[in-house]
């Protein structure tokens, strides 16, 4: 969450020309509601299959995309599967950093900094492990895309 992996995909779209989807987005036009929504009327088991779908979706009809996925995705699905997985890492006080009120009152699980902070650790290895590439996300994001493209 908040490593800013829809502003990279938007970025490698503008560099690349490849199509660019978010999953979040997408989920929420599909269920007509925000995610927090979703969280709080369906729960997240709900929104973890909603995630599950799509990941599925992707990975037998999606071709040369880039694809921003949750930040969750990754601990629910094998997004390997769905072509070559990048990890953006960013150190969590650098996420607490990027993120003001408004971008925090769209993440259902950061709304708590410690208990943020516990998610991350518990997720951290998970994320490494599921992607092909780790990128340091400490720095901007054109220098993110080009190094993205030049593994590609």
């Amino acid at each position: 969450m908040g490593s800013g992996k829809s502003t990279i995909a938007r970025t490698l779209h503008k560099k690349s020309g490849a199509l660019a989807m978010d999953s979040d987005l997408l989920i929420t036009y599909q269920e007509n509601l925000s995610i927090p929504e979703i969280f709080a009327t369906k729960g997240e088991r709900y929104f973890r299959k909603l995630e599950s779908n799509f990941c599925e979706f992707c990975a037998n009809h999606i071709t040369h995309t880039i694809i921003a996925t949750g930040g969750g995705m990754p601990m629910f699905c094998n997004v390997k599967k769905m072509g070559k997985v990048f990890f953006l890492h960013l150190d969590f006080e650098m996420i607490f950093m990027r993120l003001n009120e408004k971008e925090i009152a769209k993440r259902p699980l950061f709304q708590e900094k410690d208990s943020a902070f516990k998610l991350y650790k518990e997720r951290l290895e998970t994320y490494q492990n599921s992607a092909h590439y780790c990128i340091n996300a400490n720095q901007t994001p054109q220098n993110i895309a080009q190094e993205i493209l030049s593994l590609l």
